[in-house]
């Protein structure tokens, strides 16, 4: 069966935070049975560690909650894959920013959302700071276990979401 449904996540050196969403997702969606279904993909904003692994301390965190991020290599998102997506999920405001004003078309911008937006136990809208998976990079191992309990909780929100529009697609 070809893949229906495709997600990217994106922070801005794709080292820390959206690997560690895209690795937690990609559990999700294998747990839910979804893996045919449903492709988990992930890239920065910015070009400076292309190619490079996951931040070690994102490993550590991923690792320690039971997750495998030992495959991830850094790239940088292609405007051009807007077109092959149906959600682009950024990491904190400033991507969704930056991710919108590279969107080709109304469409494209529609489908950027934030990551924390689909957090159940989260009442804020997007203005908030509080929407933000912070980012962990200049921070001790506390913020990046921090930062994947903010991935887990909005991720099972996430997947809840994209069910429910497969099964919406599946009954049209």
């Amino acid at each position: 069966m070809p893949t229906a449904y495709r997600i990217c996540f994106v922070c801005s050196g794709n080292i820390c935070r959206s690997p560690s969403a895209e690795v937690v997702f990609r559990s999700l969606v294998e747990q839910a049975g979804l893996g045919d279904v449903v492709e988990v993909d992930s890239a920065g904003t910015g070009e400076w560690h292309v190619g490079e692994r996951a931040d070690v301390r994102a490993l550590r965190a991923l690792s320690a909650a039971g997750y495998d991020g030992s495959a991830h290599r850094a790239r940088v998102f292609d405007p051009a894959w807007f077109a092959g997506r149906e959600l682009v999920i950024a990491l904190d405001r400033g991507h969704a920013r930056t991710l919108r004003a590279w969107a080709p078309d109304d469409p494209s911008r529609a489908r950027v959302r934030l990551l924390r937006s689909y957090d159940p136990g989260l009442a804020v809208d997007e203005d908030s700071p509080l929407i933000d998976v912070a980012d962990p990079y200049y921070e001790d191992d506390r913020a990046f276990t921090t930062m994947l309990e903010e991935i887990e909780a909005a991720g099972a929100g996430l997947l809840a979401s994209v069910q429910a529009r497969l099964e919406r697609s599946r009954s049209s």
